[in-house]
């Protein structure tokens, strides 16, 4: 009997699963095949598991818990895996990151555009620090294929993570209006190894990022 071959896409679950293998059709009627995600889904969260800026992200990508949770996973790993390691795994040089502690009183007081402020900011602070350990990674003597594994893992996620804030809008909203209060300066502090520089990555995405996102899907959903 003569056949047709069809693609089948597996479940989305947390990450695209791309077609992986075929599956004989007899020819005739095709019955009804399981409705897939939209493509523009399906290429957007592709492009950002590659670590890729997406054009057209869309706008609530975020609010699906299981997004955040991916790339809070990634940095507890690495948290984990770098505080094995001797000294924990010292940088040649001090790293300049955004403090992550988080007054929750003083959060919800606070205007929706500082709250973003503060993670905009940070977002931009910590993506700068994760790179800069990437190049202290590459000149170092001898640098650890996992070491640099997690690192790169982590500059993949953070430009995903940006390219999901900017879509939802954080970007606008960080930029104040003129009568409004100014935000106060972004805290700062020092790391000089990768196990303290993965913790902040850890606290921020938990933190901040976590708060700041989950009460623009509240909003949305009104």
């Amino acid at each position: 009997m003569e056949e047709h071959w069809v693609a089948r896409w597996g479940a989305l679950e947390g990450e695209l699963q791309v077609p992986s293998y075929f599956l004989p059709v007899p020819q005739g009627p095709l019955k009804a095949l399981p409705k897939c995600p939209p493509l523009p889904l399906l290429l957007s969260l592709l492009f950002l598991s590659l670590g890729l800026p997406v054009l057209g992200t869309p706008a609530r990508l975020i609010c699906d818990s299981r997004v955040l949770e991916r790339y809070i996973l990634e940095a507890k790993e690495a948290e984990n895996v770098t505080m094995g390691c001797a000294d924990g795994c010292s940088l040649s040089e001090n790293i300049t990151v955004p403090d992550t502690k988080v007054n929750f009183y003083a959060w919800r007081r606070m205007e929706v555009g500082q709250q973003a402020v503060e993670v905009w900011q940070g977002l931009a602070l910590l993506s700068e620090a994760i790179l800069r350990s990437q190049a202290l990674l590459a000149n170092s003597s001898q640098p650890s294929d996992t070491l640099r594994l997690h690192v790169d893992k982590a500059v993949s996620g953070l430009r995903s993570l940006t390219s999901l804030l900017r879509a939802m809008g954080v970007q606008r909203e960080a930029v104040l209006p003129p009568d409004a209060a100014s935000a106060a300066p972004l805290r700062t502090f020092t790391v000089d190894t990768l196990c303290k520089l993965f913790r902040i990555y850890s606290n921020f995405l938990r933190g901040k990022l976590k708060l700041y996102t989950g009460e623009a899907c509240r909003r949305g959903d009104r």
